[in-house]
């Protein structure tokens, strides 16, 4: 593709990304919103302060993942020509969330007005079941892959199963904000959307449905996805108490 496409390409892709960002720009009704769905039924002042930074953390990355990525996609990471960018954004959102925990490393400046009295480890987090089913995933997409001889691809699957392990990783090891529960939910909504993206990127660049076994395949990654990344309010309760 001609330099001259490209650069058009990625300027186009970045004006979308800013509207992106302009209407997904979130407020404290998103804050609100984000932390009673995962169980924090009655958020206060700070809670919905906490949440909104954490989307803030990782929607403003949109735009300039929108002008990189494509850059991408334009050296041949497509299926057969056919030019599907799902996983444009797919990858995109994993790469704003891993910018985002990276950022959530560095120890909070205001005072810890409370701690979480035990260590804990991935699975309090992102279910045994969902590991699973992201292992079982991350096989048959490299299996596809490497039997179509589509490696460009399969190094990308490869990628993007290590962005979602590593957002997993650093949402777990983070240190603590807030208060148990608000720090509980927005922890276990990181590491779940992580790992069902980790499922659906890597699925998306099998390419286009050409049989049944393709079409069950995508349907389930689908599936999967949409599972694995809800809240899950009864294990939610139980931890927060």
């Amino acid at each position: 593709m001609p330099l001259d496409n490209k650069i058009a390409i990625a300027v186009f892709m970045f004006v979308v990304g800013l509207v992106l960002l302009f209407l997904l720009w979130p407020g404290d009704r998103q804050g609100v919103r984000l932390l009673r769905r995962w169980g924090v039924a009655e958020p206060l002042e700070q809670d919905v302060a906490d949440a909104v930074r954490y989307l803030r953390r990782r929607r403003f990355w949109y735009p300039w993942l929108f002008l990189g990525i494509p850059a991408v996609a334009n050296t041949g990471v497509t299926i057969d020509g056919e030019g599907d960018t799902a996983w444009v954004v797919v990858y995109t959102i994993l790469f704003g969330s891993l910018l985002a925990e990276i950022l959530a490393q560095r120890p909070s400046r205001e005072p810890r007005r409370s701690a979480s009295l035990a260590q804990r480890g991935i699975l309090d987090f992102a279910p045994l079941w969902a590991l699973i089913v992201f292992g079982i995933g991350t096989v048959v997409t490299v299996l596809r892959l490497t039997m179509t001889g589509h490696w460009l691809e399969l190094a990308a699957a490869l990628v993007g199963t290590a962005l979602a392990w590593l957002i997993v990783f650093l949402a777990v090891r983070r240190p603590s904000i807030g208060r148990p529960e608000v720090d509980y939910a927005l922890r276990t909504r990181s590491a779940r959307v992580a790992v069902g993206l980790g499922i659906a990127g890597p699925a998306s660049l099998v390419g286009p449905v050409t049989n049944l076994a393709g079409l069950l395949f995508q349907v389930l990654s689908i599936v999967a996805f949409l599972a694995i990344a809800q809240p899950d309010r009864h294990r939610a309760a139980a931890a927060t108490g």
